[in-house]
């Protein structure tokens, strides 16, 4: 893989996906490209956390190279899925790459289909019952 772009996290959203890890049965080859990921991001307090990065609720609009289209998904956990319509979960392959970027970014990453290049093109933070964030 080339060089990939800086990831941000907050320091909540990463000790939630480790303990999911931790818990799940998932294929050895994700659970080690994402935790590759979180070990190399840099982690910062929920409120520090860029507005236009993709977090953990986050609805981001991205493009894969390979199927020249966009897509605009919301980053959730796996039992979080039936809550979105549009939801993808931060163990799909996918969801996987979008996490910690920012717009503009582009993160070559393994696929189904052998490698691809996603570039994020919007971010809108996650809605909660007290406003953003």
């Amino acid at each position: 893989m080339s060089k990939q772009p800086e990831l941000i996290l907050s320091a909540h959203d990463l000790n939630q996906i480790e303990a999911l890890i931790e818990k799940s049965n998932l294929a050895e080859k994700l659970v080690a490209e994402l935790e590759t990921e979180l070990a190399r991001a840099t982690v910062v307090k929920h409120h520090d956390v860029p507005k236009d990065r993709v977090a953990m609720g986050s609805q981001v609009t991205f493009r894969i190279d390979d199927a020249e289209k966009e897509f605009t998904k919301t980053l959730c956990f796996p039992d979080e899925l039936k809550e979105h319509e549009d939801g993808i979960s931060i163990f799909a392959p996918i969801g996987s790459a979008l996490i910690g970027l920012a717009v503009g970014q582009v993160i070559t990453w393994p696929g189904t289909r052998g490698e691809q290049r996603v570039k994020i093109i919007g971010v809108k933070p996650k809605v909660t019952e007290n406003g953003v964030g």
